[in-house]
């Protein structure tokens, strides 16, 4: 009897390994997805002083984001929190700059938003495309003009 017990268990855990050898296309995209945060977390965690904690950087992004929303009062109690946590207020404002600095957001694809509010807040000073492009048409059109 307990030899058969033992086929029975042998027998059920092989059709588990079968699925997790099979994931589904939104296993698939929950586990990049879930990559793609620790990654973030880890290239944040590089920031000087306290812009870098986990809970800065969670608590952060999502008043950056509030205030990208016009959601204020929302974004005024995130604020309460982020403060208590002892995270830098200035980083907050930097960030939020270089947000707006960049321009509107399609609306229609909201992940663009998070991506350019990570970038801001992981590297606030760098060059925004958005403020490069436009300064690439000037150029030739005064040279076109003399």
């Amino acid at each position: 009897m307990a030899a058969g017990h033992g086929g029975a268990l042998a027998q059920s855990s092989a059709p588990e390994q079968k699925p997790a050898e099979q994931k589904s296309p939104e296993e698939q995209a929950k586990e990049e997805a879930q990559r793609r945060s620790v990654e973030e977390y880890a290239e944040a965690a590089k920031l000087p002083g306290n812009a870098g904690l986990p809970e800065c950087v969670w608590s952060g992004r999502r008043i950056t984001m509030l205030l990208w929303r016009d959601d204020i009062d929302t974004a005024k109690r995130h604020m309460d929190l982020y403060e208590r946590f002892g995270c830098p207020t200035e980083h907050l404002k930097i960030a939020f700059r270089c947000l707006v600095r960049q321009g509107n957001i399609d609306p229609k694809s909201p992940e663009r938003l998070s991506e350019r509010v990570h970038a801001c807040w992981v590297n606030p000073d760098a060059a925004t495309p958005a403020a490069a492009t436009p300064a690439a048409p000037a150029q030739p059109a005064p040279a076109a003009a003399q």
